[in-house]
């Protein structure tokens, strides 16, 4: 069969990432080792035996890459993924957490799909080895979605990302003359990000190390913290307001960052996608902010603080908490339940469902009822001031009937097998799908974890993580027959 030949370069390109995640479990080993915590003996012992095997598999599958086709595509992608997931998770298997592996797998998952759910309670105790190692992998995921995002969706045709095709190729020629530059000015912007939210962030008053830490989850849009009490350990509004500002910029097209740094372009501004991103954020705050105003009487600059960070992190798939924002009352519930399905733009590090998705869809539904009134006109769908092709619109469309159809089954299937509550269930899988982090209710609130889940259902919603952040189609497509046929 045709899929077959890509077995081999799949297997060499598996190898090659292992090999380098191997190399990084170094840096918490050194840290672990600095505090004097045996977990040290784990980072490196897994570290020599995954670099080791990797290295032997290099050695004896080298070969020829063969042509980058959408077969190989689907394939790589979605083998890289999983196989990095199963390395990741290594380090808080054998380590002293006492994590089954489907926990271990889980935080995982959750940590390079830049999701933030957590089975790990007592961050504050844990050892700073394994704090660093899942900002690590937040990291890594981060800057991986990106770049998947920019160049492999598109080309892919997944969930209508080939609508930015053309436009970033366009951009990406303007703005560097070969891809491979464009990459580097990616890394570089990312990693400078990074490190300027690392050094605001110490600067407000954040110890370095959760800084470092924090700056990863937050860039990443990842959402992994150091302390249980996630952002509300850190009783100060410039921290949050920092934090809201790098998780929406977190949440932007990296794109049009480039564009920025390298042409002094302000596409920022101009693009459809990111205005209607920052009106939501904005318009949500607001609302919250006097809500909270009226209901709590809470001064309103404290309002406004609170709403605007945890709006930002809901929107942005974050998962950072400044406070439990359930209870809040009905009306903010309602609203974050809301926002947890937009998610950021194409081409971030932010998970969901895109608000370009939203875009399209709102212009097809404004294009029916046109019809509805002139029935013998011809009406395009329109992205802006850009014509949107019918494969687009098929794409997109197909990407939200699997995303609410995999909801639907998820939901059901964690309440049959783990017997979890409806609302537990329902967010529970939201959540991983969208790769927010927290949900909501009692038990995976944004107070709470998901320490308490059966393996089952960490095997569940780790499926629904890997799912989510590789745009759902490029995992279903691997399930299909016609894909393996020859």
């Amino acid at each position: 069969m045709q899929t077959f030949q890509y077995f081999r370069p799949t297997l060499y390109a598996t190898c090659f990432f292992s090999m380098h995640v191997a190399v990084a479990m170094l840096l918490p080993a050194f840290v672990d080792l600095a505090d004097g915590s045996p977990d040290w003996i784990v980072f490196v012992g897994v570290s020599v035996a995954v670099f080791v095997v990797s290295l032997l598999g290099i050695l004896s599958l080298r070969q020829p890459l063969p042509r980058f086709t959408p077969r190989f595509g689907f394939l790589v992608t979605t083998v890289l993924w999983v196989s990095t997931c199963l390395v990741g998770a290594l380090p808080f298997y054998f380590s002293a957490l006492g994590l089954s592996f489907a926990q271990s797998v889980f935080e995982s998952v959750s940590g390079l799909t830049t999701t933030g759910s957590t089975v790990i309670a007592g961050l504050d105790r844990a050892p700073r080895g394994i704090l660093l190692w899942r900002a690590l992998l937040q990291f890594f995921g981060g800057i991986g979605i990106v770049a998947i995002g920019l160049f492999l969706f598109p080309f892919l045709r997944v969930g209508g990302m080939q609508l930015f095709r053309s436009e970033s190729s366009d951009r990406s020629d303007k703005a560097l003359p070969r891809v491979v530059q464009l990459t580097t000015a990616l890394v570089v912007i990312y990693v400078g990000l990074n490190v300027l939210c690392t050094l605001v962030y110490a600067a407000l008053g954040m110890s370095f190390f959760d800084a470092v830490t924090h700056a990863m989850g937050t860039i990443s849009t990842g959402g992994y913290s150091t302390h249980d009490a996630s952002f509300g350990y850190f009783a100060s509004p410039a921290i949050h307001w920092a934090g809201t500002i790098f998780m929406t910029l977190g949440g932007m097209s990296f794109v049009l960052f480039v564009d920025l740094c390298v042409n002094g372009r302000l596409t920022l501004f101009t693009d459809l996608q990111t205005r209607v991103y920052l009106g939501l954020i904005v318009a949500a705050s607001l609302a919250l902010a006097l809500w909270l105003a009226a209901r709590d009487q809470m001064p309103f600059l404290d309002a406004l603080t609170h709403s605007a960070f945890n709006v930002a992190s809901v929107v942005t798939t974050t998962g950072y908490a400044s406070t439990d924002y359930a209870l809040w009352g009905p009306f903010s519930v309602a609203l974050f339940l809301m926002l947890t399905f937009v998610g950021g733009c194409s081409g971030s590090t932010a998970g969901g469902i895109k608000v370009y998705r939203f875009i399209i869809v709102f212009a097809a539904l404004n294009r029916a009822l046109h019809r509805l009134v002139y029935p013998n006109a011809i009406v395009p769908l329109r992205y802006g001031d850009r014509r949107v092709d019918s494969d687009v619109f098929e794409s997109v469309m197909t990407f939200l009937i699997a995303f609410f159809a995999i909801l639907a089954a998820f939901t059901v299937l964690l309440s049959l097998v783990s017997g979890l509550d409806l609302v537990t269930s329902l967010t529970g899988t939201l959540t991983a799908l969208c790769n927010v982090g927290p949900g909501l209710g009692e038990i995976i609130g944004p107070a709470g974890n998901f320490s308490t889940v059966d393996d089952a259902a960490a095997w569940i919603l780790s499926a629904a993580m890997l799912l989510g952040r590789l745009e759902i189609m490029t995992i279903l497509v691997l399930l299909s027959p016609v894909y393996w046929r020859s």
